[in-house]
């Protein structure tokens, strides 16, 4: 006959053998602690939900300036292209007409999404200065280039609080104001463009990291060896950030070029040749 002790040294279980020769557990009452001895406090599981919200909504951000960049791009097919991708967002493709609050209401969501998503990365900051100089000195001894990558994401992501945020505003608040002519005019002629290209490089940085960090954390796309999958994965976030920064960089260009030319008529609506065609018949 044995008995399992629990981890204050108390047993909980008794091991027995009947006469049949088969083995029973029986439960044994509950051990009283110790005198002077505390009970272990239960630990909170909201850490590691808010962990996981923080990796969900990082996700959604990521994959979602993924789509965004291939949608402004379009510009380079033609203005047409352009136009046409705008007014699909504002339903006009199922609703017979534009309706650009439908934009209001995507940007509002993904304005509440990276609301949240920085609340949740804030609470892995260093909150103050003996904080930050314990991070320093560990950051400074191991040299390690994950490390690294997150303390350059702490500083994109205070770039991205202010840049974004303005952009996401003027998304909200002016959603028919999305088009080859009216985009480039707010990019040349109301002088965005230096705003933009800070938060280009921001964002496609910080979101190639952030997806870097997921893959690394939830063990994707795995490899043989945890250094092979870091390697692959690192080439991965390389290539990833190098191509959508030059696509921005070309595609602002467009836009910078395109406002140039529209200045003397800033504020013209574009309008489709087809749309001009048929008002002139």
């Amino acid at each position: 006959m044995a008995s399992h002790p629990d981890p204050l040294g108390a047993p909980t279980e008794r091991l027995s053998i009947d006469a049949s020769g088969q083995l029973s557990v029986q439960a044994l009452a509950a051990p009283r602690p110790r005198q002077g001895v505390r009970a272990l406090p239960r630990k909170s599981r909201w850490p590691a939900r808010l962990d996981i919200l923080q990796s969900a909504s990082g996700l959604f951000l990521g994959l979602f300036l993924l789509a965004h960049m291939g949608f402004v791009s379009s510009i380079l097919i033609s203005h047409e292209v352009f136009y046409r991708v705008a007014r699909f967002f504002e339903g006009a493709w199922l609703l017979g007409k534009p309706y650009p609050i439908l934009v209001s209401g995507v940007v509002g969501l993904v304005t509440s999404v990276f609301v949240l998503h920085a609340w949740l990365a804030l609470r892995k900051f260093p909150a103050n200065f003996r904080q930050y100089l314990a991070f320093a000195r560990h950051r400074n001894s191991f040299r390690h280039a994950d490390t690294n990558m997150w303390w350059f994401q702490v500083w994109t992501g205070f770039a991205l609080f202010f840049l974004a945020t303005i952009h996401l505003y003027q998304m909200l608040t002016q959603p028919s104001l999305i088009g080859p002519f009216e985009s480039a005019d707010r990019v040349w002629t109301g002088g965005m463009w230096p705003l933009y290209l800070i938060l280009l490089f921001a964002a496609e940085l910080h979101g190639g990291i952030g997806l870097y960090r997921l893959a690394i954390k939830w063990g994707w796309f795995h490899a043989r060896t945890a250094g092979q999958s870091r390697r692959r994965l690192r080439l991965g976030k390389s290539l990833l950030s190098t191509f959508f920064i030059v696509l921005g960089l070309v595609t602002l260009a467009a836009y910078v070029d395109l406002g140039r030319a529209h200045a003397d008529k800033a504020g013209e609506r574009y309008t489709p040749p087809a749309a001009v065609s048929s008002a002139k018949h």
